[in-house]
């Protein structure tokens, strides 16, 4: 539900949206809403099973969401996607998670799933992280919540237009073509629209027309194709248009 004051509106929007004042509202109201899933996926099934993408407002949210009260011994840490990089390189989306919230909170690290992109055969270890998924949150596997961006042309994960990825229907995770030099590792279609909530987190004026895209419907981008009925977007002014 949108806050009184905040500016959201949700009327004719596919995606239930709350436009927040700036990044900094939009992640520290990201981190509580991820604190409230975690909280009641643990008293109703005993553990919560979270998947959560990289990005300069996650990163921000995660550092709130280490300050949130989160039963973090039952919880366990997936991610959307990651780039094919070495083991602590700065692009790596695992470094900037681990940096401002594995290593501040405390989480068993039985429970944190970084990607296995250092992998040979990444096609391997798609499947083995699908197997650690299906462990994890059942088979097929349901996350508690996914948490995802949006980009300038439309991609969301590691799902870029064009990409053979798009076209995946019958497994969890995928691996995508070459992105601005870098290979991913990515969830695919199936294994976010199972997710229990999907929370979009979309910040700047530079990703105004395709969040419009986004709230339209528009299938035609592949943010649009994640289906929006347990969807919850988050956005700033400058990317939601108000003014």
């Amino acid at each position: 539900m949108a806050r009184p004051g905040s500016g959201a509106r949700t009327a004719g929007d596919i995606v239930r949206t709350e436009i927040l004042p700036d990044p900094g509202a939009v992640a520290m109201r990201a981190a509580e809403r991820i604190a409230e899933v975690a909280r009641k996926a643990v008293a109703e099934r005993g553990r919560c099973a979270l998947a959560i993408s990289g990005g300069a407002t996650p990163w921000r949210a995660f550092g709130a969401l280490a300050g949130e009260d989160v039963p973090w011994g039952r919880v366990h840490l997936f991610q959307v996607d990651e780039r094919v990089a070495p083991s602590g390189d700065p692009e790596r989306n695992y470094f900037h998670l681990k940096e401002a919230l594995i290593d501040r909170i405390p989480i068993p690290a039985a429970n944190v799933h970084p990607m296995p992109v250092e992998e040979e055969d990444l096609d391997a270890g798609a499947r083995r992280y699908e197997a650690i998924l299906r462990g994890i949150a059942g088979t097929p596997p349901v996350l508690d919540l996914v948490q995802l961006g949006l980009g300038e042309d439309g991609h969301t994960a590691s799902l870029f237009p064009g990409d053979a990825a798009l076209r995946i229907v019958d497994a969890d995770v995928a691996v995508s073509g070459l992105h601005k030099g870098r290979r991913r590792m990515t969830l695919a279609f199936p294994a976010i629209d199972r997710a229990r909530c999907v929370l979009w987190l979309v910040t700047g004026s530079g990703k105004s027309v395709a969040l419009a895209r986004l709230r339209a419907g528009d299938r035609s981008i592949p943010a649009g194709r994640v289906r929006s009925d347990r969807a919850l977007l988050l956005a700033d002014v400058a990317a939601g248009g108000v003014g």
